[in-house]
């Protein structure tokens, strides 16, 4: 058993759902998965396994931050033997081309954090989705009756939720960043590092530019369509 998640060998299905709020994780399990049963709720940090559509897939929480998705990414690649992880996650929207609720699905993600200059010596590292997830996200979200619009593209995951320099990022919107959130970059470095697939599908549930905001249980239970997306790529 590892360190946090602490699960028996063979209770984590090789494709994993990942979401930053454990209660999110509970209400995709008991929403989308047939047969759900918790492996772990350590730390009240919950994971899940059952089958959707006959694929077994589990859904794991992640926490807030690239520190604490770190340990659990680290754990499920290293310790279960995990393929696959789609980030499905909430984002704060940086301009008006992206509206409340749309899906952005993430080929690459900027970041503030030190993680990885600590990793590659003050080089910048780009990470990027693994390509054939990318793709069949973006096929699956073709295929859907969506009710909101979908965006491919970059996200911004930055260290601070309450940020002291938010000017900073008008050079990231300048550059193509769409949102911001706080994982996908360091989950995108580790995927890479581990010969792994990953993929951060994001829903627009804050607007930094219009002040929009969902509130909290909004933002737990009715991220559906992402959701759809995300079952669909990662088990293609």
């Amino acid at each position: 058993m590892s360190t946090h998640i602490a699960a028996e060998p063979g209770q984590i299905a090789p494709v994993v759902l990942f979401p930053g709020d454990p209660l999110r994780a509970k209400w995709i399990a008991e929403t989308f998965l047939t047969d759900a049963s918790l492996y772990s709720d350590t730390r009240g940090m919950l994971g899940f396994t059952g089958t959707w559509e006959g694929h077994r897939v589990s859904v794991q929480g992640s926490g807030m931050g690239q520190p604490s998705m770190a340990i659990y990414a680290n754990e499920l690649f290293e310790e279960y033997d995990v393929q696959t992880i789609v980030r499905v996650g909430s984002c704060g929207a940086l301009t008006e081309k992206v509206g409340m609720r749309d899906i952005i699905i993430a080929n690459g993600a900027c970041t503030d954090s030190g993680i990885n200059r600590v990793r590659f010596h003050g080089q910048d590292y780009a990470p990027v989705a693994d390509f054939s997830l990318l793709r069949a996200a973006v096929e699956a979200s073709e295929s859907l009756p969506l009710s909101s619009a979908v965006h491919v593209g970059l996200l911004f995951s930055s260290d601070q939720f309450y940020s002291t320099r938010p000017e900073l990022t008008k050079p990231l919107v300048e550059h193509g960043a769409l949102a911001v959130e706080m994982e996908t970059s360091g989950l995108y470095t580790l995927a890479a590092y581990y010969g792994r697939r990953a993929l951060g599908i994001c829903t627009v549930s804050d607007h930094l530019v219009t002040g929009e905001q969902t509130t909290a249980q909004e933002r737990e239970q009715t991220f559906g369509e992402m959701i759809e997306i995300a079952l669909r790529a990662a088990t293609a």
